[in-house]
């Protein structure tokens, strides 16, 4: 005797089936087309929905057709893993990591602003606990330990994303890399700013995951990559510029 449960679980796999991909999958019998016409609008104009929300930019810059494209591409083509709708951006970028942009026609910063627009959701979201120990080493001590904020990312990118929306399109790659920084406040606000590649390296020695490193140690392997001097000008500079990340809180120090 065949297992009800067994039954039931294929009806809803089929329903479930149908209502992702209609023109590939035919829905359970006894179901009539008004009320699943419902259910397929309902699923996907809700994944629409989260995904506008979280990447209004990317929402406003692509014509309906295309951003209504797109998100049918993910909700059809992809699996998500999680159950957080908090994930799903999350899930969504990493999905058009992997989408051939020349193949779909996807613009070729797509992917990249949308990267952007995550990070910030993620900023806000983050459970990270900066210590609360911002300010508390002058970064002139020889003893001060720093290590990048975990409440703060240096982001680097192909396409100039911070301008890219629907006034301005990009479609030649730019010379040089867009270097920014996230970082979210201790209001709980999210700021982004520019960085000089100097200032950006510096930070990517800060966030190496080994144990804090001395602003003295930092600073000789910032001018040995860079090929300056390190002199007491350099120092001075770095010090300074260490000084104010301290101060905003995207760099901490621990003392050693």
């Amino acid at each position: 005797m065949a297992d009800p449960s067994d039954a039931l679980r294929a009806r809803l796999l089929a329903f479930a089936h149908h209502v992702r991909e209609p023109g590939a999958h035919a829905p359970p019998p006894g179901i009539e087309e008004r009320r699943l016409r419902v259910y397929r609008e309902l699923f996907l104009s809700s994944i629409g929905g989260l995904l506008a929300g979280n990447f209004p930019v990317l929402r406003r810059t692509l014509a309906d057709d295309a951003w209504q494209a797109l998100v049918r591409a993910f909700y059809t083509g992809h699996r998500c893993t999680t159950p957080l709708f908090t994930e799903v951006a999350r899930e969504f970028v990493d999905w058009l990591s992997t989408r051939d942009a020349a193949a779909t026609g996807d613009p070729p910063w797509l992917a990249e602003l949308a990267h952007y627009e995550w990070v910030e959701l993620a900023l806000q979201i983050s459970e990270a606990d900066a210590p609360d120990i911002v300010g508390a080493a002058h970064v002139g001590a020889a003893h001060a330990g720093l290590a990048l904020s975990p409440l703060a990312r240096p982001l680097a990118y192909t396409w100039p994303v911070h301008r890219i929306g629907p006034a301005w399109q990009p479609t030649e790659v730019p010379a040089n890399p867009t270097l920014l920084l996230a970082r979210r406040d201790a209001g709980g606000d999210v700021h982004f700013s520019e960085l000089s590649p100097l200032v950006f390296r510096l930070l990517q020695l800060l966030d190496t995951g080994a144990p804090p490193r001395t602003a003295g140690d930092a600073l000789a392997l910032l001018a040995r990559e860079a090929g300056a001097a390190d002199d007491d000008a350099f120092r001075a500079d770095g010090l300074a510029m260490l000084q104010r990340l301290l101060d905003e809180g995207t760099v901490i120090g621990a003392l050693c």
